[in-house]
Formats: C-alpha cells, structure tokens, sequence
C-alpha cells in the first residue's frame, strides 16, 4: 500500500521515538516536522531524513502534503491541535494521555468524525502477551471476574544530574502526574484484556506527592502526583484494585492478576521475560497452576510499531482502528473520578 504521509508535532523525547519508529515501516512516511526549538526541529529533520521543517505545529497542519499527524507534546496543548487537526480532514495519532480531562475527550471524539484517531495509551495492548491474556479471559475459563489487581511500584534512584522535563509532574501542564504518565497505561491494559466487560461506576482513591527524601529527583515546581493507590468498584460488584508508584521509598514491584470465580490470571504489562499463569480452581486438588503463555525468551513486539501500523492500515484501508478512542474515554473518565476522590476524601462516580 501507498505509505501514509505523516507530519510530526513535536520534537522532543517522545518525537524522536515516533521518528525512529515510522523510519522502521514502509507503511508511513513522514513528511515534516514541526518543533517550538529551532535547533531541535532541525537536528529532528536532519537525523531522520525529513525535508520540511515547521516552527509552529499550525503552521504544519495546513501543508498539503500531509495525511496524517502525530502529536508528541504536552498534553496542554495536544487538544488544541488534535481539534485543528481534524478540522483540516487530518487523521491523527495522540500521544497519551488523550487528554487533560474526560470533558476534553469527548470534544475530541465529537471532533473525530469519521477520520482516523487513536492514543498511544493503548500501545500496550498491541503485545503478545496481551493478546493471548485477551483471548485466555474470552475463553471464559476465569468464569465471573470478581478482582483485578494492579500493583507497579518503581524504586527511586540516585537524584539526576539534570533534572526531569517539567511537565511530567505538573497539573498545569499536563492534568497530573504518575496517573496520567502511566495509570492510562495500565487502566487501558487490564480493562483490555478482560474484553472491556468491566464497566466501572464508583471509584475511591488517594494520591500523594513525592516523598520529601526524593525532592531532588523531581523539577523544581512539581506539584503532581508521583503514587496513587484507587479502588474501582464496576457494575455487579467487580473490583480493580490499583496502586501505580515512582520515585518511591521501596524495592520495585510489579504485580498483576486478574481473579474470578473460576481461577486467576498472572500476568505483565511487558513481553519481556514474561509469563502468564493460570491458577484453576480444582474440586479435589485445590488449585491446580499452569502457563498459559510465554515469550520463550522471544524478542518482544514493538508496541509503537505496531500501534502506528495498525493506525496507518486504518487509514489506508478506510476502517476503524483496533483501538478506538472512546475505550481511551473509559479510561480518562476513571483517572478524573481518582483525582476527584482523592480531593474530596471521598467515594465519586465514574
């Protein structure tokens, strides 16, 4: 197929990442880029092959040339130019998280129309792995899915020499902190993976800042989240069970289950060196355990590649993307009702 041609917003971390990725796939071609930093659009385009550079996104939304956008940068700003975007009949890929506020989502949607638009939120999914917990779970060996269980501390470290990009932990620049950098992730993964038949109603939920030991880890002015713990009550009683942490006083952790009436699933929200377990309930013996799936040491898929094709098959093929953005809504609606509970000190609605 004719390769999508494709314009960059946004030439910092997460934009190099998208070039590298899209120079791996003859399914895409970027075409332009666009960076507020002279010197970093520059060295972006040099690096990577790209004949037009932009200084405003704007102003790389309105070149003929382009088909498609991604948007790698801060979540303050991407909702404005996904808006621009799809006002100038351009499919677009989102970084995540989707947006600011579940309000902002919506608008997005609404704005969608019939274009092409998904959220790199749900890259995730794209792994083996969680393609065969999906399937598993379909399968309905778990019977009624009663507990879903999400544990991700990551260990603090030594204090960078320089420090962090400001945004990543300020609410003002990017809705919030470790929820939003990475909650999207897992919420998007496990909701995933149970077939999206959990719909949550009421959630209760804390967040702290980071620890003051760890101070010196984070921009100067950070004033978001960096853990969150949240119980998500859904419809007919199940119950996710979430604590996502950094920069954190403990050894790092990473557990996942996923629990029904029938047995429980252990999995990894990564390929890499992963398993996944089943534990089935046995009348005579108890519980009887047995892997399900494995990498077998396996290179694991590249979720941005995958995701980016998908999105660009899409395109070309006029269908609808594996991931769509009102499950990514799902998920932002969650992360608000966690932020309003841990304001309020008390249990909100999703």
């Amino acid at each position: 197929m004719k390769p999508v041609a494709i314009g960059v917003i946004g030439c910092g971390v997460i934009g190099r990442v998208h070039l590298s990725i899209a120079a791996q796939s003859p399914l895409v071609e970027v075409v332009a880029v666009a960076d507020l930093i002279p010197e970093r659009v520059e060295a972006a385009a040099q690096d990577h092959g790209v004949a037009k550079t932009y200084a405003q996104g704007s102003e790389l939304l309105e070149d003929p040339a382009v088909e498609a956008v991604i948007l790698a940068l801060p979540t303050n700003v991407r909702g404005e130019l996904a808006m621009k975007a799809f006002a100038y009949g351009l499919h677009a890929l989102i970084e995540k998280p989707i947006a600011m506020n579940a309000a902002e989502a919506e608008k997005l949607i609404e704005a969608r129309g019939d274009l092409v638009a998904v959220c790199g939120c749900s890259r995730q999914r794209f792994m083996e792995s969680a393609r065969a917990a999906t399937e598993f779970v379909a399968t309905g060996a778990l019977g009624e899915i009663r507990m879903v269980r999400c544990r991700a501390i990551s260990a603090a470290g030594k204090a960078p020499e320089t420090s962090p990009p400001e945004w990543r932990l300020r609410r003002a620049l990017n809705g919030g902190g470790i929820m939003m950098n990475w909650g999207c992730y897992d919420l998007d993964y496990v909701l995933g993976v149970a077939g999206w038949t959990l719909k949550p109603e009421t959630v209760f939920a804390q967040t702290w800042t980071v620890p003051p030991v760890y101070e010196a880890n984070v921009a100067a002015g950070s004033d978001a989240e960096t853990h969150v713990a949240a119980l998500v009550r859904c419809e007919g009683g199940a119950v996710i069970h979430y604590e996502r942490g950094e920069y954190m006083p403990a050894e790092g952790e990473g557990a996942w289950v996923i629990s029904g009436t029938k047995g429980s699933l252990h999995l990894h929200l990564t390929d890499a060196g992963a398993a996944i377990v089943f534990d089935e309930g046995d009348t005579a013996e108890g519980v009887k355990s047995r892997v399900v799936w494995s990498s077998d040491g396996a290179e694991a898929k590249n979720v941005f590649i995958a995701h980016l094709e998908d999105f660009a098959g899409a395109v070309r093929e006029g269908r609808r993307p594996a991931t769509e953005l009102e499950k990514v809504l799902v998920v932002q609606k969650i992360t608000d009702a966690i932020y309003a509970s841990a304001k309020e000190g008390t249990a909100v609605r999703v």
